[in-house]
């Protein structure tokens, strides 16, 4: 956290806040690049929050303060909308105004525990944050569901980045006792049990994810080649794993991942131990690195150490890749020690890494 957090909502805006509304952040423990194949996904909600503080203008501006950026905008309905956390806050103003919903001016103060660039959906947090909030301020009739395509469509249109539905389904609907197990076109979603006698670990490497967004969207591109030469919708359509290798290099490789990765979510949610969850969350890490490529050497050292402790079930890079954050499944009251020690190793090789849940 950085900026000015402790500054109160009236001293911003000279009255108190008609509400308050939050959304978590999110990892995603199995189900990597398979969301835009309309594939299947598991994330889990992280207990860092964002938290906005709103009440009604007293005139025709909207009023948006970060704490984490110690900034201040003003944005008018119709209007330019500056580059930062502005575009997802007024992105959401402005699909609800399309979708016909009677709102008025706000004033907002956000302040958020997601760590900001670290792949944890602290844009989807955000979005949702606010959407809950307007939802209760003018007593809007939209639903959860609602809320995340709402969310998604304000990240598309307004802050311009091509999302998949995983992350605001995860805000939306995600706790941090369960995985949200996700059909990304239906979206049927069911909450699950985490793994018994395990916990969560999510580590950053350090690295930024420079790459992240060009590979992404290239990544995208040969997935959706690969499908057309198929004669699939999409990715997830594949019924056969062994017609992959039709395709040229690397479509095949690309192809090859979805497939074995959606079938490592169907078999995680059909009722596996801690132990066999573990192999495939290490299963998904090789193919995101092999066969899909989109990790860096600094995630597979960090992965490598935190599979090699005893106490560790499993772990993989989680988010786009390219740099980022890696998650790991401990066993249960071990999460701390393997922590420290992970770091440790992986600062004894040059390396700057963080705990971040």
């Amino acid at each position: 956290m950085m900026g000015a957090d402790h500054l109160k909502f009236s001293e911003l805006y000279g009255s108190e806040p008609e509400l308050e509304a939050g959304a978590p952040g999110r990892v995603n423990l199995l189900g990597e690049h398979t969301d835009y194949n309309d594939g299947y996904v598991l994330p889990t909600a992280i207990p860092q929050r964002t938290q906005v503080e709103m009440a009604r203008s007293q005139d025709e501006w909207c009023r948006f303060y970060s704490a984490n950026f110690d900034e201040l905008v003003r944005y008018r309905a119709g209007g330019a909308i500056a580059h930062g956390f502005t575009g997802y806050v007024a992105g959401c103003l402005e699909v609800l105004r399309e979708a016909g919903c009677a709102i008025a001016p706000v004033n907002l103060l956000i302040r958020s525990e997601v760590p900001i660039g670290a792949g944890l959906s602290s844009s989807a947090a955000l979005e949702v944050a606010v959407l809950r909030g307007l939802r209760g301020l003018f007593q809007l009739d939209i639903d959860d569901l609602a809320i995340a395509l709402l969310a998604q469509q304000a990240e598309i249109r307004f802050a311009g980045v091509r999302c998949g539905i995983m992350d605001q389904m995860a805000a939306s609907f995600g706790d941090v006792l369960h995985m949200l197990f996700l059909d990304t076109r239906t979206l049927e979603r069911r909450l699950l049990p985490l793994p018994e006698h395990a916990e969560l670990i999510v580590l950053d490497s350090g690295v930024p994810r420079r790459l992240a967004a060009s590979a992404y969207n290239q990544r995208r591109q040969e997935c959706e080649e690969a499908a057309r030469r198929l004669g699939v919708m999409a990715l997830r359509d594949i019924g056969d794993l062994a017609i992959t290798e039709s395709l040229p290099e690397p479509l095949n490789r690309r192809a090859r991942h979805v497939f074995s990765e959606n079938q490592r979510v169907l078999l995680a949610v059909s009722g596996v131990s801690a132990e066999e969850f573990g192999e495939l969350m290490n299963a998904s890490h090789a193919s995101l690195r092999d066969d899909y490529e989109v990790s860096v050497p600094a995630l597979d050292l960090l992965v490598e150490l935190l599979q090699k402790q005893p106490a560790v079930y499993g772990a993989r890079l989680t988010g786009a890749g390219f740099g980022g954050a890696c998650v790991a499944l401990a066993k249960a009251g071990q999460a701390a020690a393997v922590k420290a020690t992970a770091l440790a190793a992986y600062r004894a090789q040059g390396h700057d890494g963080r705990v971040l849940v």
